[in-house]
């Protein structure tokens, strides 16, 4: 019979051996985050769906083509999260946070979920890594999310990363822009691929995405976002490139960067690895969000953060740098399998100073299993056969000098310790 189901499309598992790269990015970025003073947040995995629809944008690709919407048994519209966040700023609100010190700094690790065609690096079910700073509009606070995620890709020795950073303004000096835009490319219309003549029409910004050969020569020549900066927005702008330049942190200032999101105000940054091309070499980004609250029906709050994709970020560790899954310190085996509630007993003992054992039981051969041991990487061997079970004792082996003794139950604990920290 064939396999009662298989792995959705556009999931992965995420065996054994993934786990040393999953463990390095998310611990790298507990103890980051926390060192800069962010606490950990968990929103649900699934929201109102009018949260981001109107949080990201009706017009966006994220909300006409890529949430996974369905209806509960109220007929409530709920969506899995696309994103993390509106779902954080909600709870900010929720909670009370704006009643605390601001600002408030949070991080998060999670699943998320879009309805992408799935490739290289992009997936149904998706995890990021992500910081909001919410309640203060001091660019100081962009110059330290900024900060905060080239740090994450250094701890974890990820180079070839690339910074680009721009200024998309906000709702003073963007909407003459916008106008500007539209008359700059109103007169070619014919001429852009369809996808890019909507967005002429929702959100002309979003025409600097388009990876359409046909757009490319008019994106190229097109009026420029930073050129035409309200004061506080240049000033404001000026206080990150400096901030960064006081921290040594090389970026590249790219005027077709805003990012995929409406909420977005201001700073707007991506990170890029060398090693990812086309469309998929970004690995995160973020940006200043200071209209988003009031998009949602809050009080006006500035905010600031970014999200980074683990997925992605694992190929490129995998590529640069090979890790292993913890090998045993220990495998525990009894010879007759009369003897294997003995030998648990050991392993019992041996856990509970802390160190990984493994009971191999059934009756196969003995060299097939100090065979499994030396595959699986035990540094030391627990062996137990009638004679041993009889006297009380058990045999220390080094798998590594191919050493072993005999020694009584009370010393199985400093013999195996010993052992291995020779080792």
């Amino acid at each position: 019979m064939p396999p009662i189901a298989q792995r959705p499309r556009g999931t992965q598992d995420l065996l054994p051996a993934d786990q040393p790269y999953w463990e390095a990015m998310s611990g790298t970025a507990k103890d980051l985050a926390e060192r800069f003073g962010y606490l950990r947040i968990e929103t649900p995995t699934f929201e109102a769906t009018d949260l981001f629809v109107r949080a990201v944008g009706e017009a966006t690709d994220i909300v006409s083509k890529e949430m996974f919407t369905f209806k509960d048994r109220g007929d409530r519209s709920l969506t899995l999260r696309p994103e993390g966040t509106a779902p954080i700023v909600r709870a900010y609100f929720d909670a009370g946070m704006q009643l605390e010190p601001q600002p408030v700094r949070l991080y998060y690790l999670g699943p998320y979920f879009r309805s992408e065609r799935p490739q290289r690096g992009r997936f149904h079910e998706f995890r990021q890594f992500g910081i909001e700073a919410i309640g203060d509009a001091s660019p100081l606070l962009d110059v330290e999310a900024i900060v905060l995620g080239w740090k994450w890709f250094g701890g974890l020795d990820i180079g070839g990363i690339h910074l680009l950073l721009n200024s998309i303004g906000d709702d003073v000096c963007r909407p003459a822009y916008r106008e500007r835009l539209r008359d700059y490319y109103r007169p070619h219309l014919a001429k852009l691929s369809a996808e890019s003549r909507t967005r002429f029409e929702k959100n002309p910004l979003r025409l600097f995405d388009s990876k359409e050969p046909q757009d490319q020569e008019l994106k190229q020549k097109a009026p420029r976002m930073v050129d035409h900066l309200c004061q506080p927005c240049a000033q404001a702008f000026q206080a990150v490139k400096d901030g960064l330049a006081a921290e040594a942190i090389p970026f590249t200032l790219n005027p077709e960067l805003v990012r995929g999101l409406d909420y977005y105000t201001r700073t707007v940054f991506e990170y890029q690895h060398e090693s990812l091309g086309g469309a998929q070499n970004a690995l995160g980004g973020g940006g200043r969000y200071d209209g988003l609250a009031a998009a949602l029906g809050y009080r006006v709050t500035p905010g600031v953060g970014f999200a980074i994709g683990l997925d992605r970020t694992a190929m490129v560790l995998k590529e640069r740098k090979p890790l292993a899954p913890p090998a045993p310190d220990v495998w525990a085996l009894a010879v007759d399998p009369k003897d294997e509630l003995y030998v648990f007993h050991l392993a019992g003992t041996l856990r509970e100073r802390g160190l990984r054992v493994v009971v191999d039981p059934g009756a196969a051969r003995l060299d097939a299993k100090l065979r499994k041991a030396a595959k699986r990487g035990a540094r030391v061997a627990l062996l137990v056969g009638p004679e041993e079970r009889e006297k009380g004792e058990a045999v220390v082996r080094d798998m590594r000098l191919k050493t072993q003794v005999s020694v009584a139950e009370r010393e199985v604990v400093p013999t195996v310790t010993q052992a291995l920290s020779a080792g």
